[in-house]
């Protein structure tokens, strides 16, 4: 009997996303263009998990033959619990957006977030973040998952800002080692200026403009925010009114995090620049 190239009687490894809401998700497309660019045989898909579920879902999917999960908004933190072993980024993160399920029969979980928006700024788009003031706005899982990579880049500050400043303040404690790394509430910023300004809450997808005060973009400073959409989100368009130098959306940070999951499932790294493009179009 000839055998083929391929031995279709296997069904392709399998992987998804699962977050509520996910229906939005990008995912999908990103992965399966790394699967065609790679000649990976794999399929993709997204999960809508309802709260109270995601540790029947994951257990679900990984009885059905799942390989590996991503794992988004609300359910990260959730996710660092389950999983048996964790990335030091994850274990620092407090948070996981990548699960893999292992030979062993136990579960790997590792934070991909913060590496992939670094790269992003860092690399794809040439942005300087080491001795650069830096605001990150937001405290909660978001945020956990990108200050390690970005303490990493030696900024010459970070300051944290939430509108619940307790939890602004605990994280920048909870991370602050021989850095300079302050929390404080939105109205506390009084005349600072930063370079970089990074939006980690949740505002733009409600559509909700954050309480930022007139005046904190130094000269030639960058707005980024971590979510992405058809159109400018409320933070951008704030930076825009502000007069940033540059405007970027979360599509960079979405490829590159989707890269190092897709390298840790595969072992091979995809190319992420015309993908980017494309999906920023």
């Amino acid at each position: 009997m000839t055998s083929s190239l391929f031995d279709f009687d296997v069904p392709p490894d399998r992987y998804a996303v699962m977050g509520n809401p996910v229906t939005h998700s990008k995912s999908p497309q990103i992965h399966l263009e790394f699967a065609r660019q790679t000649g990976q045989r794999m399929v993709y898909e997204a999960i809508q998990v309802n709260d109270g579920g995601f540790r029947q879902a994951v257990g679900n999917f990984r009885a059905a033959g799942g390989k590996g999960l991503n794992i988004t908004l609300p359910f990260k933190q959730e996710a660092w619990g389950l999983v048996d072993e964790r990335s030091e980024r994850a274990e620092r993160a407090g948070a996981v957006n990548t699960i893999m399920f292992l030979e062993t029969d136990s579960i790997f979980g590792d934070n991909t977030d913060g590496v992939g928006l670094v790269r992003d700024i860092v690399v794809n788009q040439s942005i300087n973040i080491t001795d650069k003031r830096l605001l990150i706005l937001g405290a909660g899982g978001a945020v956990r998952g990108i200050l390690s990579p970005l303490l990493a880049e030696n900024p010459s500050e970070i300051v944290i800002a939430n509108r619940t400043i307790d939890k602004a303040e605990a994280l920048a404690i909870e991370f602050s080692v021989g850095m300079s790394i302050q929390g404080c509430g939105f109205g506390m910023l009084g005349d600072r200026q930063f370079d970089l300004v990074i939006n980690g809450t949740a505002a733009s997808l409600q559509g909700e403009q954050l309480p930022l005060p007139d005046g904190i973009l130094a000269g030639n400073a960058t707005c980024y925010d971590m979510m992405y959409g058809i159109s400018a989100t409320p933070f951008l368009d704030w930076g825009q009114a502000q007069g940033a130098s540059r405007l970027l959306d979360g599509v960079g940070m979405l490829v590159e995090q989707a890269a190092e999951s897709f390298n840790l499932w595969r072992g091979v790294r995809p190319e992420t620049v015309s993908l980017i493009g494309l999906l920023s179009a």
